[in-house]
């Protein structure tokens, strides 16, 4: 098993603000994530989800905001918040962690297609970046319920305002939403 938190601390000092946004966000979408794969664990009565995996993934999903501009999270770096993931990943893979990587990658709100990046204009490079396995969908999921905001860093969002938010982006974002929600939800 990798140290997530080791790892967090290469890259953010833990007395900073970005440190502990990160981290209390992260560990609130573990937690959700990893009470989510136990229970479909239990249901189907089996061990297929990867709970490890989603410990792991889930802390290190957002290590990308180092390098991003957003100084409301305590992040100074040069490129725009959306590559967070496209940096974690770039950084896990180099470190031989592939699976941890496309979690970063993939998870950005429900996911992204190669044509919504080409109309939108997006800064990411043009290809899809969606959630494909059980465990890339959980951990997108659970992190929808957490803001960074570093005032509402403990509260999780109802499902009614998640779910408002995702169709902002269009309405077959709230389709996937509702699949997960019906998959996942509590």
């Amino acid at each position: 098993m990798i140290q997530a938190i080791d790892l967090i601390e290469k890259y953010f000092l833990p007395h900073t603000k970005a440190y502990r946004i990160l981290r209390t966000h992260s560990e609130q979408v573990a937690n959700k994530a990893i009470l989510i794969g136990q229970r479909l664990n239990q249901q189907n009565h089996n061990d297929s989800i990867d709970i490890d995996f989603i410990a792991e993934a889930a802390l290190l999903h957002d290590i990308g905001i180092f390098a991003v501009h957003a100084p409301g999270l305590g992040c100074f770096g040069q490129q725009p918040y959306l590559r967070h993931g496209l940096i974690g990943a770039q950084l896990l893979n180099a470190i031989g962690l592939p699976r941890h990587a496309r979690v970063c990658e993939r998870h950005i709100g429900v996911g992204l297609t190669a044509k919504e990046i080409a109309i939108q204009e997006l800064p990411l490079p043009q290809r899809d970046y969606l959630p494909l396995t059980i465990e890339e969908q959980i951990i997108t999921y659970a992190d929808l319920f957490f803001s960074k905001n570093p005032n509402k860093l403990t509260q999780e969002k109802p499902s009614t305002k998640v779910r408002q938010t995702v169709v902002y982006y269009g309405e077959e974002k709230g389709l996937i939403f509702d699949q997960w929600h019906s998959q996942f939800g509590q």
